[in-house]
């Protein structure tokens, strides 16, 4: 049997992780934020409206935005 060189190093505590991937989302908001529009709809070809709305407003929250996401009859509102 080998022996493996090893180190323990005492710490305060674990950082947190506070790194975020980018998501297939993150070019809808940042059409949305570089453009002039107050309101827009917005359309996902394959998705559903909520299922949009929901993934939406995990990256405006992600990403910290001043966005309203929201669904009217099966239209998806993106709002500054």
């Amino acid at each position: 049997m080998s022996h493996v060189k090893y180190t323990l190093t005492p710490v305060d505590n674990k950082p947190s992780r506070k790194f975020n991937k980018p998501s297939k989302y993150d070019p809808i908001l940042d059409k949305f934020l570089v453009g002039r529009d107050r309101v827009v709809t917005v359309k996902a070809t394959g998705r559903d409206p909520n299922y949009l709305r929901m993934q939406l407003k995990k990256r405006i929250d992600a990403r910290q935005l001043d966005f309203k996401v929201s669904v009217v009859e099966d239209e998806v509102y993106l709002e500054k």
